[in-house]
């Protein structure tokens, strides 16, 4: 059983436990979720991520500096992401299953991907590194993302492996609205493979 799988390494740092339990919601209510993907391929997704991206993010910067803030989400984790806190009242979280790829090749209750798009998402940040510094390592390296986000210096960036590899950047308005605006010169060098 795939449950019963979490110590599995998925790269040269992380177990699949590592990546699919670091969520703060996830840690709220870890006893009501089941964290681990159900489609072997969502394994083999993630395991590609950790190869092309994460590893060599961590093989320069090191382990200790590496915080992984958001992983793989499953389908109980979405359900309560999409879930408002019964003492604050807030959502728990935010996820758009359709485009962001954190469920990798899972299947909904009718046998189609929650994201066509497949490959598999995390998000990170490294350690007294404002994320922008980390954004241009990532372009200078040549990195093979599909999607990246930018949320600002201060916070985790979201980066995506899949076969496209698009190599697309947005940011986002403090309304929440994706945009490209103020990322010219990241997209150029983005585009230069």
């Amino acid at each position: 059983m795939i449950q019963d799988n979490q110590a599995i390494n998925v790269g040269k740092y992380l177990t699949l436990a590592d990546f699919c339990t670091c969520s703060q919601t996830y840690q709220r209510y870890q006893d009501k979720i089941v964290p681990i993907p159900q489609n072997p391929d969502s394994i083999k997704a993630i395991c590609d991520l950790n190869k092309f991206i994460i590893d060599p993010v961590i093989d320069y910067f090191g382990k200790a500096r590496f915080e992984l803030t958001y992983g793989f989400c499953s389908a109980d984790l979405k359900k309560y992401l999409n879930q408002k806190d019964s003492n604050t009242g807030i959502k728990n979280g935010r996820i758009d299953p359709s485009r962001d790829q954190h469920m990798a090749h899972e299947l909904n209750t009718k046998g189609k991907y929650y994201c066509d798009r497949l490959g598999a998402a995390c998000d990170f940040m490294i350690i007294d590194l404002p994320s922008d510094e980390l954004v241009e390592w990532i372009l200078q390296t040549k990195l093979p993302f599909d999607s990246l986000y930018f949320y600002g210096k201060a916070r985790s960036i979201h980066i995506s492996y899949g076969s496209q590899q698009k190599r697309d950047i947005w940011t986002f308005t403090c309304l929440g609205v994706p945009t490209k605006k103020g990322l010219t010169g990241w997209i150029k060098l983005a585009q230069k493979i």
